[in-house]
């Protein structure tokens, strides 16, 4: 199984009322439950690692996460509220109001022994839990727990609104990145985090710290990688007429993690071992399944039979 383990919330996204006022519309999110309805949607066995709650939101997340064959047994349900989070697209990027105080998400505890890691492929870390002290402790305590038995993912997915301390938080993202197997950001998330584009730069340091593979997804300029032994590769992003980017890079980490398991490379040593034409094919698939999901509104990633020829590109030397 992959696991993915962060927020669950409800998005409230921007539309328009039928008499041309501005309305609201909820729709269910969170990076890290994105995470695991996409790999469950192209295939994966995908669960869910986190807090969500049982009021009226709460039993909307686990619905939907059901309804996508998303494993909830190592969900915490709670009567703390659900987070919410009201959007708008500023310059092409959503932005995010936040409401997570005293949420399930928030007030989610890692208990020691709880996920039987010899049963897991890889599990994902990253996004708004980590942005405060108590979630960045419990996902590293986890974290700690299955090193060297598992891969571990992680995806910052930066929301500066919610970082009180910004020299803290670039702290704690480096230990999760020092952590992890595979690291994925996105261009504005560097940007936020270190400044500049020296992507190659980081990527060398966090291989040489022990990361099997790094990519720095860049929007409509495609995604750029860096392995240990293949070196730099770099793919182009899919025209697609943009309805929103919400949920793009979700759907892009989703396809990353599914398209390593389907060739055989999700583990760490496998994933040492890919060569180029693995990596290019990998990440085409993921680019595919991120541009798919813009072209449609909400966080609302693609299913295996979305994606089939590109699924079937991926598995052309016949592994999976």
């Amino acid at each position: 199984m992959l696991l993915s383990c962060g927020d669950a919330l409800v998005d409230f996204l921007p539309v328009k009322s039928v008499d041309g006022r501005d309305a609201t519309v909820p729709v269910v999110g969170g990076s890290c439950l994105n995470i695991a309805v996409g790999m469950a949607r192209l295939g994966a066995p995908a669960g869910f690692v986190g807090g969500i709650s049982t009021d009226l939101f709460g039993r909307m997340i686990a619905d939907h996460a059901s309804a996508s064959q998303v494993d909830l047994r190592y969900v915490t349900r709670s009567d703390c509220q659900t987070t919410l989070a009201f959007v708008r697209t500023i310059a092409g990027e959503p932005q995010y109001a936040f409401y997570d105080e005293a949420t399930a998400s928030r007030n989610w505890t890692y208990r020691q022994g709880s996920i039987p890691f010899d049963e897991i492929e890889a599990i994902h870390v990253g996004s708004t839990t980590l942005a405060n002290d108590n979630g960045a402790a419990q996902a590293l305590a986890m974290i700690e727990d299955a090193a060297g038995s598992i891969t571990i993912s992680f995806d910052p997915n930066c929301r500066p609104n919610l970082v009180r301390h910004k020299a803290h938080y670039v702290d704690q993202m480096n230990a999760f990145a020092a952590a992890a197997d595979i690291v994925r950001m996105s261009d504005v998330d560097f940007e936020f985090l270190y400044g500049g584009n020296d992507y190659a730069g980081k990527a060398r340091s966090l291989i040489e710290a022990g990361a099997g593979l790094v990519v720095v997804t860049r929007g409509i300029k495609g995604a750029q990688a860096w392995h240990g032994s293949v070196g730099a590769v770099e793919v182009q992003a899919p025209a697609v007429d943009v309805v929103d980017s919400i949920g793009a890079g979700d759907s892009f980490q989703a396809a990353l993690l599914f398209a390593l398991r389907a060739i055989g490379r999700i583990k760490t040593r496998p994933l040492s071992q890919m060569n180029s034409d693995e990596l290019c094919r990998v990440l085409s698939f993921a680019s595919i399944c991120a541009a798919f999901t813009c072209g449609r509104a909400g966080a609302d990633p693609p299913r295996q039979s979305d994606v089939g020829a590109a699924l079937s590109r991926l598995l052309s030397d016949g592994l999976g």
